[in-house]
């Protein structure tokens, strides 16, 4: 039997899928629930193809759910970024028309064409981990709102005595000294002892999280969190993100995919680069915390800063400069703690050092696709190898993010 791509376009209710040979011509398409029943009747449909690829379109989006039960029956997986799959629908004829089908006829052209597609694969402890750092962000998020709102009573408890950066220890001493002897001041008192409720049960599940999150960070033998400004939320979340640093070919590559690379906008004789907007979001703001955190104390990164500045650069512009060292220390971590995990496997007991690679394979679980560089992403200037690392000192506090 010859092998056979199968776009799927996937939504929350349903997926629509084509099955294409290697030529793109057409084999067989349908749409199907998403429930039980009409993934059962999905998988009867391709038993005609036993040498099949499934390429799933936005398999860490709308997709995850599909993709990942199509591993768990041990299907061939791999993730078809919507980039990709709308510019083939863009210079294909129709005029760009979308239709379901037209979709999952451009995802199935993408898997066709593009060599490189990022496989996937079950890898529990990572998925653990994601699944953790995203309930972690989200209690964040949950805290800063319930703040918020419990600053507002309280500036109408307390005219004028509300601090910017409140505590639930504070917000709890300033509720105690006040006694409002009118029902809306009563109200507003219930309700601000509520909201301090559930700062406290938020800040416990916050704590609980990020205890877990480091102990997983740990079990891995990643030294992430050796360097400074990166604690055990952001550590968990390049780990989860990145999957196998060994898709990545080199530095450049890495900082592409994180959107800490300049894009080239030269043109004639001005030459010239740009804040580059794409990349992984969420790996790029990780980035910034670390950066944020460096500026904040004596470190390399705060040297390296000043001296972006003492050469002319504006203050934003250093710290891209910046982000940019913190993305090359980290990719630089990944491949030794790759290495080391590597070496221990072949050899256990013996550690490998900082310089090794563990092999190239497009087998990841990351949340992103293969990752692509033009010539225009380049590396800023700047020092060959800077450490940035976090010191030694004993005294020196300990970030959690």
């Amino acid at each position: 039997m010859e092998q056979v791509i199968i776009g799927v376009d996937p939504h929350k209710l349903s997926a629509t899928i084509e099955v294409v040979d290697r030529n793109e011509q057409m084999l067989g398409s349908g749409r199907f629930a998403t429930d039980k029943a009409g993934y059962a009747a999905m998988r009867r449909y391709v038993r005609d193809w036993p040498d099949r690829t499934w390429a799933v379109e936005g398999a860490n989006g709308v997709g995850r759910g599909l993709a990942q039960r199509l591993l768990e029956s041990g299907e061939h997986v791999v993730d078809v970024p919507a980039k990709l799959s709308a510019r083939v629908r863009l210079f294909n004829t129709g005029h760009n028309r979308k239709t379901d089908a037209l979709d999952a006829h451009s995802v199935a052209a993408v898997g066709v064409r593009t060599p490189g597609l990022r496989v996937l694969e079950v890898d529990g402890e990572l998925e653990a981990m994601r699944l953790l750092t995203d309930r972690r962000e989200a209690l964040t998020h949950r805290r800063v709102q319930t703040v918020c709102r419990l600053q507002a009573l309280l500036a109408d408890l307390l005219p004028g005595q509300v601090k910017r950066d409140i505590t639930a220890i504070q917000a709890k001493k300033m509720l105690a000294s006040v006694r409002p002897r009118d029902i809306a001041g009563k109200t507003r008192r219930r309700i601000a002892a509520e909201e301090l409720a559930e700062l406290v049960a938020v800040e416990v599940k916050m704590k609980s999280a990020t205890a877990e999150l480091k102990a997983m960070v740990l079990a891995r033998e990643s030294r992430l969190m050796d360097i400074h400004g990166i604690g055990p939320v952001v550590a968990a979340r390049i780990l989860a993100d990145v999957g196998d640093v060994a898709r990545f070919a080199d530095r450049n590559r890495f900082a592409s995919w994180t959107g800490t690379a300049p894009l080239d906008a030269s043109s004639g004789e001005q030459n010239r680069h740009r804040l580059s907007r794409a990349g992984n979001r969420r790996m790029n703001h990780a980035i910034h915390i670390a950066a944020i955190t460096q500026l904040r104390l004596e470190t390399d990164g705060r040297t390296y800063y000043r001296r972006k500045r003492a050469d002319g650069k504006k203050p934003k512009e250093a710290l891209r400069c910046l982000k940019r060292r913190i993305s090359d220390v980290i990719y630089k971590q990944l491949v030794a703690d790759a290495a080391r995990a590597a070496h221990t496997d072949l050899w256990p007991g013996v550690s490998a050092g900082p310089g090794g690679h563990c092999g190239t394979t497009l087998k990841s679980s990351a949340a992103d696709f293969h990752p692509i560089i033009d010539s225009s992403d380049q590396p800023l200037p700047g020092p060959a190898d800077p450490t940035l690392r976090r010191p030694s000192s004993p005294n020196e506090p300990q970030h959690e993010r």
